[in-house]
């Protein structure tokens, strides 16, 4: 890990270049979703971040790329990702006001909706659990302040989303940042415990996975 000053001084670059860069993105362009999670995603988001973790010299282990940890990382995954496929089904409910839960099947395939997910959730969970959050606990020392800081980043992030491409009214949007704030908050509780993005990442697709589906 690099020292507590590069360390907050990295977040905050990153951060900022997110939330910048990637609301510029969501203002001006509205790509197929697949070209946006397996190509634009990742050079937004990771490409940063592999250069900052360059510049500090550091290990892929300190953004949690490690196979210590692996199987407690699944298991407290799956147990709170029962309580985020609920909050799932509830954003979903937002964005088209009823829950059709056999209109995927011809629509989006489970195969291509979970690859989809799987690759939106390691760019973004490197990124966010394992760069910002891990960075900001290591300099602050306090795990819960980090926690809160960077999901509260995290829910900011995500505004663009309801606004230039979902179109949310205020109530729906308010109630879904609020929603995607607390997927931080669990995502970033589960690294914690295990010290490996494999948990977010595993959180994440639980969580993501039926928005993709029932739509």
């Amino acid at each position: 890990m690099p020292s507590k000053e590069i360390a907050i001084k990295n977040s905050v670059i990153l951060a900022s270049f997110l939330l910048v860069i990637w609301g510029f993105y969501r203002f001006l362009f509205q790509l197929p979703e697949e070209v946006e999670e397996f190509f634009i995603k990742p050079i937004i988001w990771l490409i940063p971040t592999i250069v900052l973790l360059k510049k500090e010299g550091s290990k892929l282990s300190s953004v949690g790329i490690t196979s210590k940890n692996l199987y407690p990382s699944i298991y407290l995954s799956v147990t709170l990702g029962t309580f985020f496929i609920i909050e799932a089904m509830i954003i979903n409910y937002l964005k088209h006001e009823r829950l059709d839960f056999g209109s995927f099947i011809g629509n989006k395939p489970l195969l291509e909706s979970f690859v989809i997910t799987f690759a939106t959730a390691v760019s973004e969970e490197i990124a966010f659990r394992g760069f910002l959050f891990n960075r900001v606990w290591h300099a602050l020392k306090k795990e819960w302040t980090a926690n809160i800081v960077t999901s509260i980043v995290w829910g900011l992030i995500h505004v663009p989303v309801t606004v230039f491409v979902w179109k949310f009214d205020l109530y729906s949007s308010l109630v879904y940042l609020f929603l995607v704030t607390l997927f931080g908050i669990g995502s970033a509780f589960v690294f914690a415990r295990t010290k490996n993005v494999a948990s977010s990442i595993f959180l994440h697709v639980l969580w993501q996975w039926p928005i993709i589906l029932f739509r």
